[in-house]
């Protein structure tokens, strides 16, 4: 936990109610998401108990499995899970964008939106994952066959669980992540994850604090948890008897039996979800309150991009996701991860002056005022003469930049700041920095008016950059050691110890 946001939870318990720890969103929220709660059975693995899914708060739709453990009832479950969720993805494979390329010499097409689901919390990505897994390798012949729609769903999901690994994706999001990343409560980070506790510190009923409303949502009979578990006294005491009697009825062969039996169970499952159905769209219009960070746009682009190609690999008949990667393909995707997850910190740090603050404790960024200024400064030391302006900026701030160090400001991302002189001012705590400006002013001598920042005015500069970095390279399946799945496979043929036939002459004795 950073000093900031300790800070911020002990404000919170003060105050009663959550804090911000951030200015502006930095995730991206659809305007047509589709709120989806999985509930799984107890000591099963994976075992899909209900589903409560649907993009329009009145109207959620609630799919159930009475009984988990057969195999049959399950893929039923997961075909009609797929008549919602493969609908409302493709209906965002319509219109189309042009996007230049190849430094606007080409053009290529992306869908105008993309899909976004929202889980109440990181099980419920797990439960994704896992679910499609199990449902994207089935055959749709031969032995146990099911609907050709259950594979499709399960490349579906899992393509939305591999995209919610991606630093900064919003496709498939976690509500209390998203929410304990923007507020910071009275209460421990696993507390937290409970959703009605976080939701009620953030936003309590009227005439309550945060902590107040938090404790009266731990009660399971108040706000049954969010899945995907369920609570234990809920399985023992009331759904083990309602699946007991419907296994009963089913077995019985009377219809009607079956009929009520089933309604019973889904009057209990629904029950269980619907609290959370609620939460989830309040934390949402919680969300929706905070205005988007400039870089967000620019990363659901991204999304958008990847949902594209996918849709167009789906739609030509392309294969279900591996197993599991090779070697080489698996460190390619954890180099991306890992760069996509530096950039999206500094972009949350470019956007957001609460989060650039945590920067500043560390020392890799000041905020100061400009105090003197040399908009057309020339250096003419070279073979050509060139625009070199230069700005002091005294600060408060520890500045631990030695001479040299190049900055930047999130005001002016293009423009690079090098720090010539760093003096300390006496009898004070404050620091003169010196620093020359280099791009973002055009390839004149003079310097156009707001491209220098001037007298008077506060700014940032901080050593994180968002600067072209060369990707990593990684040799070829073919250069890769036999140790981590490439070539050279052993033969016996190859072998010239060998003097005869192998499999006649060997002694398992």
């Amino acid at each position: 936990m950073s000093t900031l946001t300790a800070l911020a939870k002990a404000q919170a318990v003060a105050a009663g109610r959550a804090q911000k720890i951030a200015t502006v969103r930095h995730a991206h929220l659809s305007d047509l998401p589709l709120v989806f709660i999985p509930l799984t059975m107890a000591g099963e693995a994976n075992a899909p108990l209900a589903v409560m899914v649907g993009t329009d708060e009145n109207a959620p739709e609630l799919l159930i499995v009475p009984q988990p453990r057969d195999r049959g009832l399950r893929f039923q479950f997961a075909a009609r899970l797929a008549e919602v969720l493969l609908p409302y993805a493709e209906g965002f494979c319509s219109a189309t964008e042009a996007v230049p390329t190849d430094r606007k010499r080409d053009v290529r097409y992306r869908y105008l939106e993309a899909p976004q689901i929202i889980v109440p919390a990181p099980a419920g990505i797990g439960f994704v994952r896992l679910f499609g897994r199990s449902t994207r390798f089935r055959r749709t012949d031969g032995d146990y066959p099911v609907l050709p729609t259950v594979p499709l769903l399960g490349r579906w999901l899992t393509f939305f669980a591999e995209r919610a690994e991606q630093p900064g994706s919003s496709m498939l999001l976690s509500l209390t992540e998203l929410l304990s990343a923007h507020w910071a409560t009275g209460q421990s980070g696993h507390e937290d994850a409970h959703l009605g506790s976080l939701v009620n510190w953030i936003a309590p009923p009227p005439g309550m604090t945060g902590a107040q409303a938090a404790r009266l949502a731990e009660d399971p009979d108040v706000c049954p948890p969010a899945g995907p578990a369920t609570d234990p006294g809920f399985d023992n005491d009331v759904l083990g008897p309602a699946m007991d009697i419907y296994r009963a009825a089913a077995e019985s062969g009377d219809p009607e039996a079956e009929r009520a039996a089933y309604q019973e169970l889904e009057d209990l499952l629904h029950g269980q979800l619907a609290p959370t159905w609620e939460l989830m769209w309040r934390g949402l219009r919680v969300m929706r309150a905070m205005p988007p960070g400039a870089s967000v746009e620019a990363r659901w682009a991204q999304d958008r991009d990847v949902f594209s190609d996918f849709s167009l690999y789906v739609q030509g008949g392309g294969a279900p996701q591996a197993r599991r990667d090779g070697a080489v393909a698996a460190a390619t995707r954890l180099h991306k991860l890992e760069r996509a997850g530096q950039s999206y910190a500094i972009e949350r740090a470019f956007d957001d002056p609460l989060i650039m603050a945590e920067h500043r404790l560390g020392g890799e960024a000041i905020v100061g005022e400009v105090t003197l200024a040399a908009p057309d400064r020339v250096d003419d030391t070279g073979k050509r003469p060139v625009l070199r302006p230069r700005i002091q900026v005294v600060t408060t701030d520890p500045v631990l930049f030695p001479e040299g160090t190049t900055l930047v400001s999130p005001s002016k991302p293009q423009q690079k700041a090098r720090v010539i002189f760093v003096t300390p001012v006496e009898d004070g705590d404050k620091t003169e920095v010196v620093l020359e400006l280099n791009g973002g002013m055009g390839r004149g001598l003079r310097a156009p008016a707001g491209s220098v920042p001037e007298v008077g005015e506060r700014i940032t500069y901080t050593s994180l950059s968002l600067g072209y970095a060369p990707p990593g390279t990684f040799p070829s399946r073919e250069e890769t050691p036999w140790t981590h799945g490439g070539p050279p496979q052993y033969s016996i043929a190859d072998d010239p110890l060998d003097q005869g036939d192998h499999a006649a002459t060997e002694d398992w004795s």
